[in-house]
């Protein structure tokens, strides 16, 4: 058959959680997708499952959330820890411990469970309503950067699985989404470090059951004289289990080791003694060699990307294949996106690999121990609770010091990004002293602490960290302290974000003149957002007198910060206190569009604050935001 050529923006290999994600930001912000998957469906049922806190956030400010909990899964808000009892009288319960402890802050502190197939479902209907799709069953042959079209250099040969059809098209991205077996990866000659020689062998079965064992429905972490056993909830009754099978560390390791369903059911009911356990049927069964490596690159040449489990590969206990690629994926979007919308410097697409790769890493090192340790004596909540509690004198073991600072890590609100043009530090080009106020506590690179806050508009108490949705954009908090206090600095940085050559100005938007008075989010420039919150009562906030016309403009995105919260039990402006701003004086806190901290600048009168902004957003604009031979006025 004659070969098709045509131009797409990406073309993206696989269509698992981390293509999809990705699929669906670009699908939104405008960009020609071709997606292709070698499998004839969608996951009917079993691989990953579980979406942690973070990721749920993340999923909540993408509008997805509710689409997600429609299928009813299960949530997990504890883990029971069980032992084996002395002399040989089966497992007993040891404690339970909170999921996610009340110090992390997150908005939905539960591990939320189903299999990865409805999520999937999810995320394909969002495409459709894009005017995306993926195409099945396909598969990728071949690909080049050959720089024929300097637009888009990259040529890509596909074919259909089943029958005599092939295309080549051009485009000006690819990603692969493949999982360990990446074509793509194994093709650029990208290489994986292992970095635990230990491997495992698993049995993974999801079912229906029927037990006595009375924390059936809670995740559950159960060692015995039999071996171990890890217990998931998941949506319609079912049960995932997680049993170890082999180990590089037998004698008689076989990495291809095999087990029939009935072999891994009767190793769980010895586990399980002397509770008993039987099944009404078996969903998804599967056995599979688990190491842990790394990727020694994510990309060659910032034009052809890989993420997901083509890049990273660890045990299943810590529940973090899935919501790592999420994240991949949303790295890799915005960044592509501010590139080809022409705000940034192609440059950026090099803090794809340095961002996420630590993280990979990370995530290694901790799940080395964890797994490590897995088959270890459990410690008892007390011993659980006191370390993260972290009780003068208490005596704790290393797994407990794994488990306090994993809890955060693996809630996702522990990711934290390194310094680079994005994260502010002291070694950025940006060098005024209004960076980094006395007293802050937020942490560029770090999530945005949540803040619940009266929207000023109508009354209703919001999420200020969900209230911009997930638009490419750049999030700009202004907390502008007490009115009476910060008046004249906030009115002097309307004016200063209104000159010609501010950053804000610079990116406005060329159909601005017929922007919709409905448009919340974008109405001057389709790169920031900006939130304004105030110190004060709502009752107290009249918009049209408190703010100069540019930030009034965000009439539905000003906020009282009026609401009690736990965390800071004695402020009486718990917004700005949870990030650490004196409501006498304000602050200015820039977002990433991926809801990571970007920098944080004092609100000061005059022209400073906007110019120290100035400064951070020349360092990978791709406009010069300042009129040539002027200064920044400190």
């Amino acid at each position: 058959m004659p070969e098709s050529q045509e131009n797409y923006d990406i073309v993206i290999i696989g269509a698992g959680p981390v293509g999809l994600l990705l699929a669906v930001c670009l699908a939104r912000w405008g960009y020609k997708i071709k997606h292709v998957d070698n499998r004839d469906v969608p996951t009917v049922t079993g691989r990953a499952d579980g979406i942690q806190p973070r990721s749920l956030h993340l999923l909540r400010n993408m509008g997805l959330k509710r689409q997600i909990m429609a299928y009813e899964p299960a949530k997990v808000y504890e883990v029971a820890f069980w032992d084996p009892q002395s002399g040989g009288k089966g497992i007993h319960r040891t404690g339970n411990w909170v999921a996610c402890p009340k110090y992390i802050d997150a908005r939905y502190p539960f591990t939320t469970l189903l299999h990865q197939g409805l999520i999937e479902r999810v995320f394909i209907d969002d495409l459709r309503k894009n005017g995306a799709d993926v195409q099945r069953p396909w598969t990728i042959t071949g690909f080049k950067n050959d720089g024929k079209d300097k637009t888009y250099p990259l040529e890509v040969d596909l074919k259909h699985m089943k029958k005599d059809e092939r295309e080549t098209v051009r485009a000006k991205y690819l990603f692969s989404g493949e999982g360990a077996r990446s074509f793509i990866r194994e093709q650029l000659g990208v290489k994986i470090h292992h970095k635990d020689p230990i491997s495992h062998v698993w049995g993974v079965m999801d079912g229906v059951v029927r037990t006595d064992f009375p924390d059936v429905k809670m995740k559950c972490t159960i060692h015995s004289d039999h071996g171990s056993i890890m217990i998931i909830p998941r949506e319609n009754d079912l049960v995932r289990l997680y049993i170890q099978i082999a180990s590089s560390t037998d004698k008689d390791f076989n990495p291809r080791k095999q087990a029939t369903p009935e072999e891994v059911q009767a190793l769980a009911k010895k586990i399980l003694q002397p509770y008993y356990i039987e099944w009404d049927r078996v969903e998804w069964y599967s056995v599979y060699p688990i190491g842990q490596g790394i990727a020694e690159n994510y990309t060659l040449d910032h034009r052809i990307f890989m993420g997901g489990d083509c890049c990273h590969t660890h045990s299943p206990k810590a529940g973090q294949g899935m919501n790592t690629a999420f994240h991949d994926a949303l790295n890799l979007a915005w960044k592509i996106h501010h590139v080809e919308a022409g705000f940034a410097n192609r440059s950026i697409l090099e803090t794809y690999e340095t961002e996420r790769k630590l993280i990979a890493e990370d995530l290694l090192n901790f799940d080395a121990k964890y797994a490590s340790l897995f088959s270890q004596r459990m410690p008892s909540v007390g011993e659980v609770g006191a370390a993260v509690e972290n009780k003068e004198g208490s005596e704790v073991n290393e797994f407990v010091e794994v488990f306090k600072s994993s809890q955060e890590f693996t809630s996702g609100y522990g990711i934290a990004y390194g310094p680079n043009q994005f994260n502010w530090s002291s070694d950025h080009s940006a060098k005024s002293h209004l960076f980094n106020p006395k007293g802050n506590t937020l942490r560029p690179g770090r999530v945005m602490p949540s803040a619940t806050v009266t929207r000023v508009a109508d009354a209703n108490e919001v999420h200020l960290e969900q209230e911009i949705p997930l638009n490419g954009s750049f999030r700009i908090f202004l907390f502008a302290g007490v009115p009476s206090m910060t008046q004249r600095a906030v009115m002097d940085f309307g004016a200063n974000l209104k000159k010609k050559w501010s950053f804000y100005s610079t990116f406005e938007r060329e159909d601005i003149a017929s922007v919709s008075y409905h448009e919340r989010h974008n109405p001057h420039s389709r790169f920031f957002s900006i939130c304004t919150t105030f110190a004060a009562p709502r009752s107290q906030i009249d918009i049209a007198a408190a703010l100069p016309p540019i930030l009034a403009r965000y009439g539905d995105h000003v906020y009282a910060d009026d609401v009690w919260d736990p965390m800071v039990p004695d402020a009486k402006a718990a917004a700005h206190a949870k990030m650490g701003l004196d409501p006498k004086k304000g602050g200015v806190v820039v977002v990433r569009p991926d809801g990571h901290m970007g920098c944080v600048v004092s609100l000061v009168e005059g022209s400073g604050t906007v110019d120290a902004l100035n400064d951070y957003f020349g360092a990978f604009v791709a406009k010069a935001i300042r009129k040539p031979g002027t200064q920044a006025l400190l």
